[in-house]
C-alpha cells in the first residue's frame, strides 16, 4: 500500500533536519506540534531520571524511527496544514466544513442568476451595448 519512501504525514519520524543527536526529541516535537526546546529538556530529563533504561529507549527510537524524507512537504502552507490538522483536526475539519459550505453557497447563487430570466436579459443589453 506504501511505499517506504513515501512520506505519510501521520506517522513519527525521526526530524534530521532539527537534530542534535538522532533527530528523535525533534521529531516527537514536530509530530506532537510542541516546541523542540521544550521537548528535548524533557526528554534528556526523562533519560537521566530513568538511566540506562531511559537512554536505551532513546537508542531503540534512533534506530526505530525512519528519518523524514526530504521531499515530506511541498511548501510550507502544506506542512502548515498538516501540523493544524495534528494539532486540532476538529477545528481544522470545521474550517474546511466552512469553505465548503461558503463555495457552496456561492454557487448556488451562481446557478440561480445562470437560469434566471435576469441573466438572459443581461446578455441580451449586453449584445446591443457590443454592437
Amino acid at each position: 500500500m506504501y511505499d517506504h519512501d513515501e512520506f505519510r504525514p501521520r506517522r513519527l519520524y525521526r526530524n534530521t533536519r532539527n537534530r542534535r543527536i538522532a533527530g528523535v526529541f525533534s521529531g516527537i516535537a514536530d509530530y506532537m506540534n510542541f516546541s523542540i526546546c521544550a521537548t528535548r529538556f524533557l526528554g534528556l530529563f526523562a533519560i537521566l531520571m530513568t538511566m540506562p533504561l531511559g537512554l536505551l529507549a532513546y537508542a531503540a527510537a534512533a534506530l526505530m524511527l525512519q528519518p523524514m524524507p526530504d521531499n515530506a512537504y511541498s511548501d510550507p502552507v502544506e506542512e502548515n496544514f498538516v501540523r493544524s490538522i495534528r494539532k486540532s483536526p476538529e477545528e481544522t475539519f470545521s474550517k474546511v466544513s466552512y469553505r465548503f459550505k461558503n463555495i457552496d453557497s456561492r454557487l448556488q447563487k451562481m446557478e440561480r442568476y445562470v437560469t434566471s430570466k435576469r441573466f438572459e436579459l443581461d446578455r441580451e443589453f449586453d449584445e446591443l451595448r457590443d454592437s
